[in-house]
C-alpha cells in the first residue's frame, strides 16, 4: 500500500472517529434524519439552542451548499457582494429577531462548527432573510439613496395555492395545497421536511430550506390544527427596517398560534413588510378557512366555513393594490391573473369533489387560460418558466428563465389531524428538468452552470410527525 493511500485511509479513519464521537453529544439524542423520494426528513426536539444545534449538525452539508447557492444567485442579480448581505443581517435583521430565535440561529452555527463547516452567524441570518434582504430591504435602501436601479428592481414572486372547506370539499372539511415557485438552483434544494418539537409552543411539521428556521415557501401544520400556506404579493416592495423580520414572525406564528386570529395577531405585530404575502389558513378544529393579505401598513382578512380562497401572487384588497403595489389586476396575460382565473375555474368545476388526490392534480395543471390550451409555461398552475418566450416581466424574469414550480405540498383534515402532509419534490406534474440540454439551448443562462442542477421528477410521498425510516 502506497504512502498516499495510507495517508488518505488515516485521514478517513480520524474523520469517522471524530464524527462518531460528535454524534454522542447529548443535544443530538432526540434528533435524526432520513431520506425518501428526494426529501430529507429531520426530527428536531428540545430548547431553541438544542433545535438549532440539531438542525446545523444533521443538515451541515446541505446548509453549506444552500448558502453557496443563495449567495451565488443573490450577488449576481443584485450586483451586491455577500458582505453586503452579511452586514444587513447583522445591523438590520438580527436586532429585531426574538431572543428565542436568536438562540436557535446561534445553535445552527454551533451545529455546523461541530461538523467542521465554517459558516458564521451572519451567514446564517442572511440565509434566513434570503427573501427579505434582496427583494424588500435592498429596494427600500436604494430609494433612500435615490439609486436609479430602484425603478427597475422588482421583488420575485413565489407560489400557487388554495384552501377550501364546507360544500367545496368531498368531506366538507378543509383541504389545503401549495406549490413552491422559485428559481431552479435554489428550488431544487428546497427539499427538507422538518418535524419540530419545541420546548414551548405547538409541534410543527413543514417543508423547508436547509438552514432556515421557517418553511419560507410556506407550508406547515401545527398540533393545534392550524394549516398554513401563502403566495407572495406581486408589485410590492415596501419595507420598515425597524420592524421584525418576516421569517421570525412566520415561525413564531406557526409555533404559537392556536387559531386564525392568533396567527394574524402575531404576523401583524412588528410587521416590517418583508416578504409580503397572502396567507391561506385553515383551522382544522372549526373547519374555518381564511385569506390574510398582509402588506406593510394595510392588511385584510377574509374568512368562511363554506367556500375557498386561492393564491397566485395577486393582491385582492383595492386599497392595498392602489397604495402599496404597482400590480395591474386587469392584465389577463400576466402569470398572476391567468393562474387566478384557472384556480377559480377549477374550484367551480369541482365543487363538492375536492380531496387530497384532486388537490394534487390541480397543482399539476397545465392549462393556460390566456391561450386557452394545454401549454406548460409561466401562466399555468404547474409553472414552467423555462418554456416561456415571454418570461415574467413583473418579476424581472427574462424569457426562458429556469424557474417555476419546484415542489408541491398538500393536506386534508385527516392528514392534518395526524400531523401529516403529502409532498412532491420537483415539478408537481412529475416531469424531469435536465440542466445540460437546457443550457445548450439557452446559453444566456450559462452563468448559472455552477449551481444549476437536474431536477428529477418524484412521486408524491406522505410524511408524518414522529415517523422514522
Amino acid at each position: 500500500m502506497s504512502k498516499q493511500v495510507l495517508l488518505v485511509s488515516l485521514m478517513l479513519w480520524v474523520f469517522s472517529a471524530f464524527a462518531a464521537d460528535s454524534s454522542t453529544d447529548p443535544r443530538l439524542k432526540r434528533a435524526y434524519r432520513f431520506t425518501r423520494d428526494k426529501w430529507i426528513y429531520v426530527h428536531l426536539e428540545g430548547s431553541p439552542a438544542e433545535i438549532g444545534f440539531q438542525h446545523g449538525y444533521l443538515l451541515s452539508a446541505e446548509i453549506a451548499e444552500g448558502v453557496n447557492t443563495v449567495k451565488f444567485m443573490d450577488t449576481y442579480r443584485t450586483k451586491r457582494d455577500w458582505e453586503f448581505f452579511r452586514e444587513a443581517a447583522r445591523t438590520v435583521i438580527w436586532p429585531n429577531v426574538d431572543a428565542e430565535y436568536q438562540q436557535e440561529l446561534q445553535g445552527i452555527v454551533d451545529g455546523l462548527k461541530a461538523k467542521g463547516v465554517q459558516l458564521d452567524l451572519w451567514d446564517i441570518v442572511a440565509l434566513n432573510a434570503m427573501e427579505e434582504l434582496p427583494d424588500y430591504y435592498l429596494p427600500w435602501l436604494e430609494r433612500q439613496q435615490k439609486h436609479a436601479s430602484v425603478f427597475v428592481r422588482r421583488p420575485v414572486g413565489h407560489c400557487s395555492a388554495f384552501v377550501a372547506t364546507g360544500s367545496m370539499t368531498k368531506d366538507h372539511k378543509p383541504v389545503i395545497a401549495h406549490s413552491n415557485w422559485t428559481n431552479f438552483p435554489v428550488g431544487s434544494r428546497w427539499t427538507v421536511i422538518f418535524d419540530m418539537v419545541p420546548t414551548h409552543g405547538y409541534r410543527m411539521i413543514q417543508d423547508g430550506f436547509p438552514g432556515v428556521i421557517v418553511s419560507d415557501d410556506d407550508f406547515g401544520i401545527n398540533s393545534a390544527g392550524l394549516m398554513v400556506t401563502e403566495t407572495t404579493i406581486t408589485g410590492f416592495s415596501l419595507f420598515d427596517p425597524k420592524g421584525k423580520p418576516e421569517f421570525s414572525r412566520a415561525r413564531k406564528a406557526l409555533q404559537y398560534a392556536g387559531n386564525i386570529d392568533e396567527y394574524v395577531k402575531i404576523m401583524v405585530d412588528g410587521n416590517n413588510g418583508g416578504y409580503a404575502n397572502d396567507w391561506l389558513l385553515a383551522d382544522n378544529r372549526t373547519g374555518e378557512v381564511a385569506r390574510f393579505e398582509l402588506g406593510l401598513k394595510i392588511h385584510r382578512v377574509w374568512r368562511t366555513k363554506d367556500g375557498y380562497y386561492v393564491g397566485a401572487n395577486f393582491p385582492s384588497d383595492p386599497r392595498l393594490i392602489e397604495e402599496e403595489t404597482d400590480f395591474n389586476p386587469n392584465d389577463q396575460a400576466s402569470s398572476m391573473n391567468a393562474r387566478h382565473l384557472r384556480w377559480n375555474q377549477l374550484m367551480d368545476q369541482h365543487k363538492g369533489q375536492i380531496d387530497i388526490e384532486m388537490a394534487q392534480k390541480f397543482l399539476a395543471d397545465h392549462f393556460d387560460t390566456y391561450e386557452m390550451k394545454e401549454d406548460p409555461n409561466e401562466r399555468t398552475l404547474c409553472g414552467h418558466g423555462q418554456h416561456s418566450p415571454r418570461g415574467i416581466p413583473e418579476w424581472d424574469d427574462p424569457p426562458y428563465y429556469p424557474g417555476g414550480a419546484v415542489t408541491a405540498q398538500a393536506a386534508d383534515s385527516t392528514l392534518a389531524k395526524n400531523m401529516s402532509l403529502t409532498a412532491r419534490a420537483g415539478y408537481p406534474c412529475g416531469v424531469d428538468f435536465i440542466a445540460e440540454p437546457f443550457l445548450k439551448e439557452h446559453p444566456a443562462f450559462e452563468w448559472q452552470k455552477p449551481v444549476l442542477q437536474d431536477m428529477k421528477g418524484n412521486p408524491w410521498a406522505e410524511f408524518k410527525a414522529g415517523e422514522k425510516q
